[in-house]
């Protein structure tokens, strides 16, 4: 038990590390290294930035590789809990910051093109929160200083996760030790306690249970915001649902919001995959407002574009469906999940007792 919290810790402590590492790097222009054509080729380090399917890896030596990933790359998660099969991912899962394990072969133009790829999955968790999304530098000032002025507000939401991931383990640690004690005492004692140490060893499973959940999240609500062409302004009428979205976070803890800005067919698809994100940040702007919402509660919000559209893009209807923004609720499981306490009375466990 204690290696496993031992473990869990050094992954946070090893994800903020890469994370300053690698930020210096986006700065500047990236010379990678060849790959021989035809050569196997096993590559762990940390992915510095997502091209469509090229992701740019630097590995804990310093050198850097340009690796391709298609529909065929088996992205799955490098599990340590042996009591559940492994998580299945898909491409657009791996982000920069994310800490990951690539095989494959050699390509003619140097590029190693992966037949798998293997990430933690708290490792992608803190990955994903870190993302910031680094676009080139333009010249324009006033872009140069918005540009700045996210990335500090990144920062200062991964930094708030990660405390709050380190006072779950804390509690989750405290609630194992206090378990462990009373399963001591229970099978020391007499015969006439058995209850009791049976009681004290249910306690010890449910805290290795919640263990296991930390890392894993629930949606309990989504909202929809949808736009007319070419704009990113929220109508009222969906004001009035992302008001009833935000009501329901009041009472909440251990959760994240999920943003995922989409446009449909109409114009240049550079300008609707800006237009997207704009839609995005533009929710996010009203619910932190209006709501006080800390931004350290907000994933990294995201631009798709024109692609995961709802609607058929041929149609006008099918247009409208797809100028959208989706908001999803999601909650830690290790602080919603429940068991019973030394005594056999049920307890909440994401309390503090």
């Amino acid at each position: 038990m204690k290696k496993t919290y031992k473990n869990m810790t050094l992954a946070l402590c090893a994800l903020s590390l890469a994370f300053a590492l690698t930020a210096p790097v986006y700065a500047q222009e990236i010379s990678a290294l060849s790959v021989p054509a035809g050569q196997k080729m096993n590559i762990e380090g940390v992915i510095l930035s997502v091209d469509a399917e090229i992701l740019t890896v630097r590995t804990f030596g310093n050198a850097v590789y340009r690796v391709s990933v298609s529909s065929g790359t088996d992205v799955k998660e490098r599990k340590s809990n042996f009591l559940r099969g492994a998580k299945k991912y898909s491409a657009i899962d791996l982000v920069p910051g994310l800490q990951v394990e690539a095989k494959g072969l050699g390509m003619n133009s140097g590029v190693l093109a992966a037949s798998e790829v293997r990430f933690r999955n708290d490792d992608h968790i803190v990955a994903q929160a870190m993302d910031t999304r680094v676009v080139p530098v333009e010249k324009d000032l006033r872009d140069t200083q918005v540009r700045l002025g996210a990335t500090e507000k990144n920062a200062e939401r991964l930094s708030g996760q990660i405390q709050e991931l380190t006072a779950i383990t804390d509690l989750v640690r405290n609630d194992a030790r206090a378990a462990q004690t009373t399963a001591d005492a229970a099978i020391a004692a007499a015969a006439g306690a058995q209850s009791t140490a049976d009681n004290a060893h249910v306690g010890v499973r449910t805290t290795n249970e919640r263990i296991g959940l930390i890392d894993d999240y629930e949606m309990t609500a989504l909202a929809t915001v949808y736009f007319k062409v070419g704009s990113a302004v929220i109508a009222a009428e969906y004001r009035t649902e992302l008001n009833r979205f935000a009501e329901q976070i009041r009472s909440e803890k251990g959760y994240i919001i999920e943003v995922a800005g989409f446009a449909s067919s109409d114009g240049d698809t550079n300008a609707n995959r800006r237009l997207s994100q704009q839609r995005a940040d533009a929710v996010i702007q009203h619910l932190a407002e209006n709501y006080m919402i800390p931004m350290r509660r907000f994933v990294t919000p995201m631009g798709y574009g024109e692609s995961n559209p709802v609607g058929d893009n041929k149609t006008r209807e099918g247009r409208e469906e797809n100028r959208r923004v989706e908001v999803r609720l999601l909650i830690n499981k290790g602080l919603t999940a429940t068991g019973v306490d030394a005594g056999g009375a049920p307890v909440q466990t994401g309390q503090l007792r």
